[in-house]
């Protein structure tokens, strides 16, 4: 038992003393690179036509056999070859970007680059293609995202929007830039409206004897609060700019899909794409697998993401702060979503 003791007694030393130098070296790292310039992201790009061809091949030298094998490869061989003596025809190219979008759509940082780079050698004979897939989330952060979005439509850049799940509220948002919308049948779709809710606990605070006080310069520069007593111009106001907002998501909405009976589908609701097809909110019922597959026999295809780099506190996991963040982010979307589900 003193053996173990001793044994548990050194272990714990052991352990702290690794700990203490660990913080230590973390810590003057940090500093270190707490006046440094944040280095930039990467733009990483991998060719899809490379992917559904390596798909392909290890099927066929799983199901063929060796001689079959090795008659399909000289009958491909052959084909490759004359194809290279062909006169070489440039083909379309296909760029593929991904949006998976939270409460406060941060994968708009990643986007803006990935759109800049690609408005850099795209041309009108070629076409973007975004899977996306958002439940929505703030109005000021969306409307950013579709800005970046409406760079490729201005730039005269086909843009083709797939939704394999959801695009609802900010995500529709996003979705109806698209010169065409494609939806998997069951994906969720619309919720075009606008949606504000808080707690007020002054009742509690006054049962307490607790006094709370706001003071403002400006008239409606507080509507509701959750702490103060709301008053019944208060609510007024902060519904008047709930409904100018929804008649700007509206407009916006009708902009680019004219076709739209917006009185009819603006109303908050959502519908399955076998649904919404009907709606025309989208204008065909198939799944982004499908239809990039199918492009990639005719096109090269892309695959553009831009990684941001980590900060070494996130390496190692010490951004507390961050974490909290994206996990409070994350409950609370899955809490606002629960409607999807």
């Amino acid at each position: 038992m003193d053996f173990l003791a001793e044994y548990a007694s050194f272990l714990a030393k052991t352990v702290t003393l690794v700990v203490a130098i660990l913080v230590v070296l973390i810590s003057f790292a940090a500093l270190r690179s707490k006046g440094r310039r944040k280095s930039a992201g990467q733009l990483q790009v991998s060719k899809l036509n490379d992917f559904y061809k390596g798909l392909r091949e290890r099927l066929e030298s799983t199901l063929l056999d060796k001689d079959q094998l090795k008659a399909l490869r000289k009958s491909e061989g052959k084909a490759e070859k004359k194809k290279g003596k062909q006169k070489a025809e440039a083909k379309p190219r296909v760029f593929v970007l991904d949006f998976d979008g939270d409460i406060k759509a941060s994968a708009t940082e990643s986007l803006r680059h990935e759109i800049t780079a690609l408005l850099s050698l795209a041309t009108p004979k070629d076409e973007v293609v975004l899977r996306l897939e958002s439940g929505g989330g703030m109005v000021h952060s969306y409307g950013l995202a579709s800005s970046q979005l409406a760079r490729i439509r201005q730039a005269g850049v086909p843009l083709t929007v797939c939704i394999d799940k959801v695009a609802a509220s900010g995500g529709y948002m996003m979705a109806c830039i698209g010169e065409k919308i494609i939806s998997a049948p069951f994906a969720i779709l619309g919720s075009i409206g606008v949606v504000a809710q808080l707690p007020n606990v002054n009742r509690l605070l006054k049962k307490h004897d607790i006094d709370f006080e706001v003071l403002t310069a400006g008239e409606y520069k507080r509507t509701l609060t959750v702490f103060g007593e709301n008053t019944e111009k208060g609510r007024e106001k902060f519904q008047e700019d709930l409904d100018i907002t929804h008649q700007l998501f509206k407009n916006f909405v009708s902009r680019y899909r004219p076709q739209l009976a917006i009185d009819e589908v603006a109303t908050g609701e959502v519908w399955l794409g076998v649904a919404a097809l009907d709606k025309q909110l989208v204008d065909e019922l198939q799944t982004s697998d499908e239809y990039l597959a199918t492009k990639a026999k005719t096109a090269e295809v892309f695959h553009l993401h831009y990684a941001e780099r980590k900060s070494l506190q996130e390496r190692v996991g010490l951004a507390a702060s961050g974490s909290v963040d994206r996990v409070l982010l994350t409950w609370w979307s899955r809490l606002t979503q629960q409607r999807f589900w």
